[in-house]
Protein backbone atom coordinates (compact mmCIF):
# COMPACT_ATOMS: atom_id res chain seq x y z
CA UNK A 1 0.00 0.00 0.00
CA UNK A 2 1.53 3.32 -1.25
CA UNK A 3 1.45 6.46 1.40
CA UNK A 4 -0.89 8.03 -0.40
CA UNK A 5 -3.45 4.96 -0.47
CA UNK A 6 -2.55 5.06 3.28
CA UNK A 7 -3.32 8.66 3.75
CA UNK A 8 -6.56 8.01 2.12
CA UNK A 9 -7.53 5.19 4.53
CA UNK A 10 -6.46 6.90 7.75
CA UNK A 11 -8.51 10.02 6.51
CA UNK A 12 -11.48 7.50 5.81
CA UNK A 13 -11.23 6.29 9.37
CA UNK A 14 -11.24 9.95 10.62
CA UNK A 15 -14.29 10.93 8.83
CA UNK A 16 -15.91 7.81 10.00
CA UNK A 17 -15.28 7.75 13.39
CA UNK A 18 -13.96 11.22 14.61
CA UNK A 19 -10.72 9.67 16.01
CA UNK A 20 -8.28 6.75 14.89
CA UNK A 21 -5.65 4.87 17.12
CA UNK A 22 -2.25 4.01 16.43
CA UNK A 23 -2.20 0.37 16.78
CA UNK A 24 -5.91 -0.56 15.32
CA UNK A 25 -5.05 1.59 12.42
CA UNK A 26 -1.75 -0.39 11.82
CA UNK A 27 -3.90 -3.44 12.35
CA UNK A 28 -6.14 -2.75 9.59
CA UNK A 29 -3.68 -1.55 7.09
CA UNK A 30 -1.66 -4.38 8.01
CA UNK A 31 1.63 -2.22 8.34
CA UNK A 32 3.89 -1.21 11.51
CA UNK A 33 2.74 0.84 14.60
CA UNK A 34 5.70 3.13 13.58
CA UNK A 35 4.33 3.44 9.65
CA UNK A 36 1.31 4.68 11.45
CA UNK A 37 3.01 7.07 12.99
CA UNK A 38 4.98 8.56 10.62
CA UNK A 39 1.88 9.08 8.94
CA UNK A 40 -0.25 10.87 11.50
CA UNK A 41 2.16 13.13 11.72
CA UNK A 42 2.93 14.23 8.29
CA UNK A 43 -0.97 14.48 8.22
CA UNK A 44 -1.37 17.17 11.03
CA UNK A 45 1.89 19.04 9.95
CA UNK A 46 -0.68 19.27 7.11
CA UNK A 47 -3.40 20.45 9.80
CA UNK A 48 -5.76 17.61 8.22
CA UNK A 49 -5.82 15.86 11.75
CA UNK A 50 -4.72 16.86 15.25
CA UNK A 51 -2.20 14.41 16.96
CA UNK A 52 -2.75 12.79 20.66
CA UNK A 53 -1.39 10.46 22.84
CA UNK A 54 -1.79 7.27 20.89
CA UNK A 55 -3.54 8.18 17.55
CA UNK A 56 -5.35 11.36 16.40
CA UNK A 57 -8.35 13.38 16.04
CA UNK A 58 -10.49 15.34 13.90
CA UNK A 59 -10.22 19.31 13.78
CA UNK A 60 -14.18 19.52 14.71
CA UNK A 61 -17.64 17.58 14.57
CA UNK A 62 -18.34 18.31 10.72
CA UNK A 63 -15.16 16.70 9.19
CA UNK A 64 -14.48 17.60 5.73
CA UNK A 65 -11.65 15.81 3.60
CA UNK A 66 -9.64 18.11 1.32
CA UNK A 67 -10.96 17.49 -2.40
CA UNK A 68 -7.44 15.98 -3.22
CA UNK A 69 -8.25 13.25 -0.71
CA UNK A 70 -12.37 12.72 -1.39
CA UNK A 71 -11.50 11.97 -5.13
CA UNK A 72 -11.05 8.10 -4.73
CA UNK A 73 -14.17 7.68 -2.56
CA UNK A 74 -17.11 6.43 -4.89
CA UNK A 75 -14.98 7.35 -7.75
CA UNK A 76 -17.08 4.57 -10.49
CA UNK A 77 -20.29 5.92 -9.22
CA UNK A 78 -19.01 9.53 -9.98
CA UNK A 79 -18.07 8.76 -13.08
CA UNK A 80 -21.15 7.01 -14.33
CA UNK A 81 -23.28 10.35 -13.15
CA UNK A 82 -20.81 12.45 -14.60
CA UNK A 83 -21.29 10.60 -18.22
CA UNK A 84 -25.25 11.14 -17.50
CA UNK A 85 -25.15 14.76 -16.57
CA UNK A 86 -22.96 15.68 -19.26
CA UNK A 87 -25.23 13.82 -21.58
CA UNK A 88 -28.06 16.07 -20.63
CA UNK A 89 -26.60 19.29 -21.66
CA UNK A 90 -26.98 20.31 -25.22
CA UNK A 91 -24.74 22.32 -27.29
CA UNK A 92 -24.02 26.13 -27.12
CA UNK A 93 -25.65 25.97 -23.78
CA UNK A 94 -24.24 27.87 -20.64
CA UNK A 95 -23.42 25.63 -18.20
CA UNK A 96 -22.75 26.44 -13.97
CA UNK A 97 -20.29 23.74 -11.85
CA UNK A 98 -19.31 24.26 -8.31
CA UNK A 99 -16.88 22.46 -7.02
CA UNK A 100 -16.13 19.10 -5.74
CA UNK A 101 -15.44 15.49 -6.87
CA UNK A 102 -18.73 14.66 -8.57
CA UNK A 103 -18.44 18.18 -10.32
CA UNK A 104 -14.53 17.63 -11.59
CA UNK A 105 -16.05 14.45 -13.14
CA UNK A 106 -18.93 16.30 -14.48
CA UNK A 107 -16.13 19.14 -16.24
CA UNK A 108 -14.10 15.84 -17.93
CA UNK A 109 -17.05 14.16 -18.91
CA UNK A 110 -18.28 17.47 -20.70
CA UNK A 111 -14.73 17.62 -22.12
CA UNK A 112 -14.98 14.54 -23.86
CA UNK A 113 -18.62 15.04 -25.09
CA UNK A 114 -17.94 18.71 -26.54
CA UNK A 115 -14.13 17.25 -28.24
CA UNK A 116 -13.03 19.32 -30.71
CA UNK A 117 -14.75 18.38 -34.16
CA UNK A 118 -17.71 17.34 -32.12
CA UNK A 119 -19.10 20.64 -32.52
CA UNK A 120 -19.87 20.79 -35.84
CA UNK A 121 -21.46 17.23 -36.04
CA UNK A 122 -24.04 18.64 -33.60
CA UNK A 123 -24.59 22.18 -35.69
CA UNK A 124 -23.20 24.70 -34.03
CA UNK A 125 -21.11 27.10 -35.89
CA UNK A 126 -17.13 26.47 -35.81
CA UNK A 127 -16.60 30.19 -34.86
CA UNK A 128 -18.69 30.04 -31.71
CA UNK A 129 -18.07 27.94 -28.47
CA UNK A 130 -19.43 24.33 -28.34
CA UNK A 131 -20.21 25.06 -24.44
CA UNK A 132 -19.56 28.12 -22.25
CA UNK A 133 -18.68 27.00 -18.30
CA UNK A 134 -19.31 29.29 -15.96
CA UNK A 135 -17.00 28.08 -12.79
CA UNK A 136 -16.44 28.82 -9.24
CA UNK A 137 -13.24 25.81 -8.91
CA UNK A 138 -9.89 26.64 -9.91
CA UNK A 139 -9.24 22.98 -10.68
CA UNK A 140 -12.13 22.87 -12.74
CA UNK A 141 -11.42 26.12 -14.93
CA UNK A 142 -7.75 24.44 -15.06
CA UNK A 143 -8.71 21.52 -16.80
CA UNK A 144 -11.50 22.88 -18.74
CA UNK A 145 -8.97 26.34 -20.08
CA UNK A 146 -7.08 24.03 -22.35
CA UNK A 147 -10.28 22.81 -24.57
CA UNK A 148 -10.53 25.57 -26.97
CA UNK A 149 -13.75 24.48 -27.85
CA UNK A 150 -15.32 25.30 -24.73
CA UNK A 151 -15.47 28.95 -23.35
CA UNK A 152 -14.31 29.50 -19.83
CA UNK A 153 -15.81 32.24 -17.13
CA UNK A 154 -14.15 31.90 -14.06
CA UNK A 155 -15.47 34.17 -11.07
CA UNK A 156 -13.33 35.59 -8.86
CA UNK A 157 -13.05 34.99 -5.08
CA UNK A 158 -10.93 33.78 -2.35
CA UNK A 159 -10.27 30.36 -2.77
CA UNK A 160 -10.60 27.69 -0.14
CA UNK A 161 -7.32 25.00 -0.12
CA UNK A 162 -9.88 22.02 0.82
CA UNK A 163 -12.16 21.85 -2.59
CA UNK A 164 -10.07 24.63 -4.43
CA UNK A 165 -13.49 26.82 -4.43
CA UNK A 166 -13.35 30.73 -4.71
CA UNK A 167 -16.07 32.50 -2.70
CA UNK A 168 -17.11 36.20 -1.10
CA UNK A 169 -18.20 39.08 -2.71
CA UNK A 170 -16.54 39.12 -5.80
CA UNK A 171 -17.39 35.88 -6.86
CA UNK A 172 -21.03 36.79 -6.18
CA UNK A 173 -20.24 40.33 -8.04
CA UNK A 174 -18.99 38.04 -11.40
CA UNK A 175 -22.17 35.08 -10.97
CA UNK A 176 -24.85 38.28 -10.44
CA UNK A 177 -24.21 39.64 -13.69
CA UNK A 178 -24.20 36.13 -15.77
CA UNK A 179 -27.31 34.36 -16.77
CA UNK A 180 -27.20 30.33 -17.62
CA UNK A 181 -29.03 27.76 -18.66
CA UNK A 182 -27.91 24.66 -16.61
CA UNK A 183 -26.34 24.65 -13.11
CA UNK A 184 -24.96 21.18 -12.24
CA UNK A 185 -24.69 21.07 -8.53
CA UNK A 186 -22.05 18.90 -5.87
CA UNK A 187 -23.51 18.42 -2.20
CA UNK A 188 -22.20 17.73 1.13
CA UNK A 189 -25.92 16.29 1.68
CA UNK A 190 -29.42 15.88 1.31
CA UNK A 191 -32.32 15.64 3.43
CA UNK A 192 -36.46 15.21 2.25
CA UNK A 193 -37.38 18.29 4.92
CA UNK A 194 -34.19 20.38 4.60
CA UNK A 195 -32.89 20.38 1.30
CA UNK A 196 -29.25 19.99 -0.26
CA UNK A 197 -26.28 21.17 1.75
CA UNK A 198 -22.88 22.15 2.20
CA UNK A 199 -20.24 22.02 4.91
CA UNK A 200 -19.12 25.85 4.80
CA UNK A 201 -21.56 28.76 4.56
CA UNK A 202 -19.87 30.97 2.40
CA UNK A 203 -19.76 27.36 -0.63
CA UNK A 204 -23.63 26.81 0.20
CA UNK A 205 -24.56 31.09 -0.33
CA UNK A 206 -22.48 30.69 -3.67
CA UNK A 207 -24.18 27.42 -4.62
CA UNK A 208 -27.60 28.84 -4.21
CA UNK A 209 -26.58 31.77 -6.10
CA UNK A 210 -25.74 29.65 -8.80
CA UNK A 211 -29.34 27.92 -8.71
CA UNK A 212 -30.56 31.49 -8.65
CA UNK A 213 -29.12 32.60 -11.75
CA UNK A 214 -29.97 29.45 -13.92
CA UNK A 215 -32.86 28.05 -15.82
CA UNK A 216 -32.57 24.17 -14.50
CA UNK A 217 -30.64 22.82 -11.25
CA UNK A 218 -28.89 19.31 -11.43
CA UNK A 219 -27.53 18.03 -8.45
CA UNK A 220 -25.45 15.38 -8.93
CA UNK A 221 -23.91 13.33 -6.08
CA UNK A 222 -23.63 9.74 -5.14
CA UNK A 223 -26.35 7.88 -2.80
CA UNK A 224 -24.09 8.23 0.44
CA UNK A 225 -25.25 11.67 1.15
CA UNK A 226 -28.98 10.53 0.97
CA UNK A 227 -30.21 11.75 4.13
CA UNK A 228 -27.00 12.85 5.34
CA UNK A 229 -27.09 16.95 6.58
CA UNK A 230 -24.37 18.97 6.57
CA UNK A 231 -23.98 22.62 8.20
CA UNK A 232 -25.53 25.19 5.81
CA UNK A 233 -28.58 25.15 3.45
CA UNK A 234 -27.81 25.81 -0.12
CA UNK A 235 -31.85 25.40 -0.99
CA UNK A 236 -34.94 23.29 -0.70
CA UNK A 237 -35.64 20.37 -2.94
CA UNK A 238 -38.34 22.26 -4.56
CA UNK A 239 -35.57 24.46 -6.34
CA UNK A 240 -33.74 21.19 -7.84
CA UNK A 241 -35.41 20.13 -11.05
CA UNK A 242 -33.16 16.54 -11.38
CA UNK A 243 -30.89 14.77 -9.52
CA UNK A 244 -28.69 12.33 -10.78
CA UNK A 245 -27.54 9.42 -8.71
CA UNK A 246 -26.31 5.80 -8.80
CA UNK A 247 -28.50 2.84 -8.39
CA UNK A 248 -27.93 2.43 -4.77
CA UNK A 249 -30.24 5.24 -3.47
CA UNK A 250 -32.86 3.63 -1.49
CA UNK A 251 -36.72 3.28 -2.91
CA UNK A 252 -37.92 5.64 0.14
CA UNK A 253 -35.27 8.38 -0.71
CA UNK A 254 -36.60 8.01 -3.91
CA UNK A 255 -39.95 8.32 -3.21
CA UNK A 256 -39.18 11.45 -0.78
CA UNK A 257 -37.06 13.24 -3.51
CA UNK A 258 -40.59 12.29 -6.26
CA UNK A 259 -42.79 13.77 -4.06
CA UNK A 260 -40.98 16.45 -3.45
CA UNK A 261 -41.23 17.23 -7.37
CA UNK A 262 -37.65 16.06 -7.60
CA UNK A 263 -37.26 13.82 -11.19
CA UNK A 264 -34.53 11.14 -10.05
CA UNK A 265 -32.17 9.40 -12.72
CA UNK A 266 -30.13 6.43 -11.39
CA UNK A 267 -26.94 5.08 -13.21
Amino acid sequence: MSKHERWNALLELLAAAGKVEVEEAATALEVSAATIRRDLDELAEQQLLVRTRGGAVAHGVSYELPLRYKSTRHASEKQRIAAAAADLVTPGEVVGLNGGTTTTEVARALALRFASGRAEATGVASAAPALTVVTNALNIAGELAVRPQIKIVTTGGVARPQTYELVGPLTVGVLSEVVLDVVILGVDGIDPELGVMAHHEDEASISRLFARRSSRVVVVTDSSKMGRRAFARICGLDRIDLLVTDTDISAEATAQLTEAGVKVLTV
